[in-house]
This record gives structure tokens, C-alpha cells and sequence, in this order.
């Protein structure tokens, strides 16, 4: 336990999007792991009460295992740090910021982290411009929709007859989409939380890409932490997560997926703010790796945000001490 005393704290999971059944798992497996360290835990579901008439005096800490809109775009992050209530992984500046996958990657180029060229698209572009864009861009590329998560709305396309369709199933998460090139090569992920990197994880699925049936639903998918890789490559791999994550000014446990081309050159192709947290989940499986449970992960994440939020309030009371004086 991190203090002599148990902590009290809000899981909050749920919510209306799409990944609404996801959040709930997560939320229930951080809730439980937490319960077992001994920490007082109430769930609460935004879909079911409002964030910013409760009553947040009775909570020590929040935990936020809400995936896509809404808890990861920035606005339940907003919504605590009006409430003055603590809350785990990044503030609402970073969230904003990697929700939105044109975002993130034009801040990646800024700070030299290697992403793959894109182009944003909105629904009402003109289908014969988003086609040359496709052209320009070649093929095999990428359509997914710019702000959702899980992989909702993503395909790999081949060819121009199998554009139409893909587009229309972006545009049907998002009226934002990106046309990114596709990388053909293996796909990784790296976990961090603050300065510690987690194992890096291999995937390997036979769908061609690591889609939401992957993630979810299909058994076979393989996730390897030994690798058939020179360990310069794992280190570039590495480095480019590192770097992905300080571009956006994250905080607290995330989660980097990266795609390695033949030549092995890491590219980054997003951020997640929030990291599926059930016992499957792949920052789970990282942190079970190197002996953390994932009751002892959620419960380091904490620390790691009170720690944080104890360090500015005595910056702050610092300063107006020098003010006072001076």
C-alpha cells in the first residue's frame, strides 16, 4: 500500500463511446487490483453521473480507465483539473493532443519522432481530389478515422477499388480521416509509465494488422517480448516510443504502437492515453513481465500522480513564499 492509510478512490470507466464495454472491463480489473492493495475504490460511469456536480470531496485520487471520446480526448481531463481532483495519466492539453492522430503527428514531425507520411481528409472533400491524395500517398496505405480509438473505423488498402469503401467506414466513426502510408514490416507496442519503459512487445496476428478483432476477439493473436531482431533495431524501436511520448508532454502509463519497416526503421503511428487495463490488456501482460501485478501497476500509477501533483503544490508555495518576502 502506498500510504499507512488506504486510499480513496474514484475508478472511472464506462462512459458513451464506442469503447464503452472496453472501459468497463478495464474498470472493473483496475478496480479489483486496487481493492486487493487494500484502497477503498467506487466506480462511477459518467454515462450515469454527472462529472461536474459531484461531489469530489470524498475522493482522494481519480483513476481514468475511459477509452475513446470523452475520456481520452481531453474532456473528463478538463473536468478534473477544474474539480481540483487528481486523477491519473496525462492532462488535458497531452489528451487533446493524441486523440487527434493529425495532431499528434504533425507534433511528432516538430520534434523528429518518424511517423508515416498523411494527408487529413474531411467527409465532404471531393472524391476524385482524395483519390489523387491516395495516389500521391501510394498504395498500400492506411484510411482511419482522426479521433477514435481500438482501431474503429481503420483499414488497410490496397488497391484504388477498395478505396470507396473504406473511406465511407472512416467517415462513419469520424468526419476527419487520414490517408497515411501504409508500412509493410512488423508491428510493436511499448508501454511507459513516466520514466519507466516497459517491455516492448511484438504482435503478431494474421489479420494484417493489429484491428479491433485482433485486439479483442481473435485467440491466435501472438504478443512476444523475444525477439529474432539485432538489438539496435529494438533500441531504435525503443527510443522512438520514448520520444513519441515526450513530444506530446504525456504522463502517467501509455501506450506507443509503432509498425518496423524491412530496412528496420520504427515508425510511430500513435499515442494512447489511456491503455486497456483488463488482464489481457497489452501494458498489463508488459508490466506482468518484469513482476508487477496489475493491482501493483494502477497503484504505482497513483503515487506517481499525487507524487506529481505534491511536487507543483510545493513549487507554487515556494514562490509565493520568495513573492512575500521580496
Amino acid at each position: 500500500m502506498i500510504n499507512a492509510q488506504p486510499l480513496r478512490i474514484a475508478v472511472l470507466a464506462g462512459g458513451k463511446s464506442r469503447e464503452r464495454n472496453i472501459s468497463l472491463e478495464s474498470g472493473d480489473a483496475v478496480a479489483k487490483g486496487l481493492s486487493e492493495r487494500g484502497h477503498i475504490v467506487t466506480r462511477i460511469d459518467p454515462a450515469q453521473i454527472e462529472l461536474t456536480t459531484l461531489d469530489w470531496a470524498g475522493y482522494d485520487v481519480a483513476f481514468l480507465a475511459l477509452h475513446g471520446t470523452f475520456g481520452e480526448d481531453g474532456h473528463v481531463q478538463q473536468i478534473l483539473e477544474d474539480a481540483g481532483i487528481p486523477f491519473t495519466g496525462s492532462d488535458s492539453t497531452a489528451s487533446r493532443l493524441a486523440f487527434s492522430k493529425s495532431a499528434a503527428k504533425e507534433r511528432f514531425v516538430q520534434h523528429g519522432v518518424p511517423t508515416p507520411p498523411y494527408v487529413l481528409m474531411h467527409e465532404k472533400d471531393n472524391a476524385a481530389r482524395i483519390q489523387q491524395q491516395a495516389a500521391a500517398i501510394g498504395y498500400p496505405l492506411a484510411v482511419k478515422p482522426d479521433a477514435q480509438g481500438s482501431s474503429l473505423g481503420v483499414t488497410i488498402v490496397g488497391s484504388p477499388e477498395e478505396l470507396p469503401q473504406a473511406l465511407a467506414r472512416c467517415f462513419h466513426f469520424d468526419p476527419f480521416g487520414l490517408l497515411e502510408a501504409g508500412i509493410e514490416g512488423t508491428e510493436w507496442t511499448l508501454g511507459m509509465l513516466d520514466d519507466l519503459d516497459l517491455p516492448l512487445i511484438q504482435i503478431e496476428t494474421g489479420r494484417g494488422f493489429f484491428d479491433y478483432q485482433a485486439k479483442y476477439e481473435d485467440d491466435n493473436t501472438q504478443y512476444l517480448f523475444e525477439f529474432a531482431f539485432p538489438t539496435s533495431v529494438v533500441k531504435a524501436i525503443e527510443s522512438a516510443g520514448r520520444r513519441a511520448y515526450d513530444a506530446l508532454g504525456c504522463r502517467g502509463l501509455a501506450r506507443v504502437d509503432i509498425r518496423v519497416d524491412k530496412f528496420g526503421q520504427p515508425w510511430v503511428l500513435e499515442v494512447n492515453t489511456i491503455p486497456g487495463m483488463t488482464s489481457h490488456s497489452l501494458v498489463p501482460k508488459a508490466a506482468s513481465r518484469i513482476g508487477l501485478s496489475l493491482g501493483a501497476l494502477c497503484e504505482r500509477s497513483i503515487e506517481n500522480c499525487l507524487a506529481k501533483v505534491s511536487g507543483n503544490n510545493r513549487q507554487t508555495s515556494e514562490r509565493q513564499e520568495s513573492v512575500s518576502l521580496s
